[in-house]
């Protein structure tokens, strides 16, 4: 298992596209956060198994093999508290219980959304 920031706050990014999910992370990253990245649905839930300091997931909607809902409904099954936001550049979004933005976003809209549901907003 990785260390945490001091503040404890991991989060992971999944994203089937490298150079999204490399900025995504990035950006987190300089705002403070520990971010581990995965690429599909299947590695990100090894991940969020294996650690059990994530707390939250940012994930695109579409994927291969695995959508990010599907992602999302079975990470909540095997962690409950894991926060989830989604994010997807197509406008036929399915409604979902977690939070949105859609692609291209500010990434200070990110980083406002990520403190809201670390209650740090």
């Amino acid at each position: 298992m990785s260390p945490t920031r001091p503040d404890g706050t991991k989060l992971i990014v999944v994203d089937d596209d490298q150079d999204v999910r490399s900025l995504v992370a990035d950006f987190l990253s300089d705002a403070g956060y520990w971010v581990l990245q995965a690429e599909g649905g299947a590695r990100a839930l090894v991940l969020i198994t294996d650690d059990s300091s994530l707390r939250v997931m940012i994930s695109d909607i579409r994927m291969l093999k695995m959508s990010g809902i599907e992602l999302a409904e079975e990470a909540v099954r095997r962690r409950p508290n894991l926060r989830i936001i989604l994010i997807s550049g197509f406008t036929d979004r399915q409604p979902t219980q977690w939070p949105f933005l859609r692609k291209p976003f500010r990434m200070s809209k990110l980083g406002d959304l990520v403190a809201r549901e670390m209650g740090q907003a």
